[in-house]
């Protein structure tokens, strides 16, 4: 699904991703950890095309993407959230999910323009795929409400119900449980867990490790930029090096 190979990515002196190369098998749930500044942000925008690489390859699908801009790697079956959530100020969870539908709808400008019936038959369709989603997310009662003042939890859902609204193949999480209480979390899990059931294959940076050792098929593990570590959970749960860059000791100490 998605391949990386000698990603570089430097700001000025600063080397941000060096040398990161893993591969994403379709149809798992691949987690990417690390501490702050450990380059894992940098690294899904590199992913979605809102940096370019220094050197190196992304391929998605077999087609590489680096280089493209987001609304390409998009329209190629990619969608992504946001650490700091981005919804639509003044618009319903149902119509930010609505916009979510655009990159798979038909009608162009002038055919909105001119209110022509496939225009109504499309609006009708993507409102009901909208409801869908909120439904299978279980925030179809907050559809009416302004996105921007749900709880914390539910404005997370709804990003998420948008981002599966683009019918991706591959959905990138960054940090989905950030700001949320435990019982929230849960939820997201079983809301990732959810999509992974619908056929999406996830690709997810998140601080919380018992999110991640639940949920993770395997794990990526940078540090200052650099993968020091991939296997499956219970395997980088005993990882010395691991252990080193979370704890600040070796393994005899940590025990």
């Amino acid at each position: 699904m998605l391949e990386l190979s000698a990603v570089h990515k430097y700001f000025g002196g600063l080397h941000a991703v060096n040398n990161v190369g893993f591969k994403v098998a379709p149809g798992t749930i691949k987690a990417v950890i690390g501490p702050n500044g450990a380059g894992k942000t940098t690294l899904f925008n590199l992913i979605a095309g809102g940096l370019e690489p220094s050197s190196g390859t992304i391929t998605f699908k077999g087609r590489p993407i680096q280089g493209l801009k987001p609304h390409r790697v998009a329209s190629l079956g990619m969608a992504r959230t946001f650490q700091n959530i981005k919804l639509f100020h003044g618009m319903t969870a149902l119509e930010n999910v609505m916009l979510g539908c655009h990159i798979r709808s038909r009608s162009g400008f002038l055919a909105g323009m001119f209110n022509l019936p496939r225009t109504w038959k499309e609006e009708k369709d993507i409102r009901a795929r909208s409801m869908a989603l909120l439904e299978l997310l279980d925030i179809a009662g907050y559809a009416d409400v302004e996105a921007t003042s749900l709880a914390f939890g539910q404005q997370r859902a709804v990003e998420m119900a948008r981002a599966l609204a683009m019918e991706p193949d591959l959905l990138l999480l960054d940090e989905p449980a950030a700001g949320l209480n435990i019982y929230e979390t849960a939820e997201i899990a079983r809301l990732i867990e959810r999509t992974r059931e619908m056929g999406i294959t996830v690709l997810l940076v998140e601080h919380d490790m018992s999110l991640v050792m639940d949920i993770s098929d395997e794990i990526v593990v940078l540090s200052f930029g650099e993968k020091i570590a991939e296997d499956v959970p219970d395997e980088i749960q005993r990882n010395p090096d691991v252990i080193k860059i979370y704890l600040g000791e070796d393994e005899e100490a940590a025990v």
